[in-house]
């Protein structure tokens, strides 16, 4: 058995043309404006640049305004939240996200300060509290990203959620948590899995869809999926150390290759094996991922609308 490959890419495309694009065309027609999103990027994290590029150039692609505030890694607190309060008040911005990571020595709860001080209307992160709130209420507003793209990919696959036992592996606010709650909200039952649940392998067993979001490069094994699950690999995990790639691919596969060339691989929670027993997987990269910033840019229109009163 092989699983069937859930290609996010080519939606992502797809929804980016056929549906984003051309609904930004009529808004901007119509109001005489763009939708505009705002991102602010606080230091010099390697990663977080990289990320805020793909955002800035999907969105622009799609016709969207989207200013890049970029702030030195010696800004305070104080600094970024008046910025986000002066674009709270802004006319030409619906969006506002804060990439994350802050620089560590803005403090421990720096970022939720951020993420809270955002208006929830402006929220297409969907991290704030009251985001957050009206999500568990399933009456949200905004809803993060990576966890409303993975449901636009089970629906467009036509995969039933209604019914069946959902597993999610990890309990992060940003992916974890919403993703239990909007598989909920779809009338799954629902376990929420960690680093501290006892035989984890068994708890996972147990699904008939089962997300994959802890940061642990090929931590679920074939021994982990009953056959025929779907399995959605939501880890995207940066792999230097070659017998880490050896566990993963052997020696002839192509990413052997690429891992060769590159000196480093991109590679999910969900160890390839698992395709031998998995109904649907989604592959890592080109799974997941570009569904993510999809979201941000079908967030940042929903919220445009709301804000002249579609």
């Amino acid at each position: 058995m092989s699983a069937r490959l859930l290609d996010g890419q080519s939606l992502a495309t797809r929804m980016q043309r056929d549906e984003i694009g051309p609904q930004v065309k009529a808004f901007t027609s119509q109001h005489g404006r763009p939708p505009g999103l705002a991102i602010v990027l606080v230091g010099d994290d390697p990663a977080s640049h990289v990320y805020v590029n793909h955002k800035v150039k999907a969105g622009t692609e799609a016709g969207f305004r989207v200013d890049l505030e970029r702030m030195p890694a010696t800004a305070s607190l104080t600094d970024v939240l008046a910025l986000v309060q002066r674009l709270n008040g802004s006319a030409v911005h619906d969006g506002i996200l804060v990439q994350s990571p802050l620089p560590k020595a803005m403090g421990a709860g720096a970022e939720q300060r951020v993420f809270d001080t955002i208006a929830v209307e402006k929220d297409v992160d969907g991290f704030s509290a009251e985001s957050v709130g009206l999500l568990v209420q399933k009456r949200p507003k905004l809803v993060a990203c990576t966890p409303s793209g993975v449901i636009e990919l089970l629906d467009r696959e036509k995969i039933a959620i209604a019914g069946r036992h959902a597993v999610v592996v990890g309990r992060s606010d940003i992916v974890g948590k919403p993703m239990a709650m909007l598989l909920l909200h779809r009338d799954a039952t629902v376990t929420i899995a960690h680093s501290r649940t006892p035989d984890l392998a068994a708890a996972c067993r147990g699904a008939d869809i089962l997300v994959a979001a802890v940061g642990k490069a090929g931590l679920i094994r074939r021994s982990f999926v009953k056959p025929g699950a779907t399995v959605i690999d939501v880890g995207v995990n940066r792999v230097a150390d070659a017998a880490v790639v050896a566990e993963l691919y052997d020696e002839s596969h192509p990413r052997q290759k690429v891992f060769k060339s590159k000196g480093s691989l991109l590679v999910g929670d969900v160890h390839p094996e698992v395709a031998d027993v998995a109904g649907a997987l989604t592959p890592v990269p080109g799974g997941v991922g570009p569904l993510t910033i999809t979201m941000l840019m079908m967030n940042t229109l929903t919220a445009a609308k709301a804000r002249v009163g579609h």
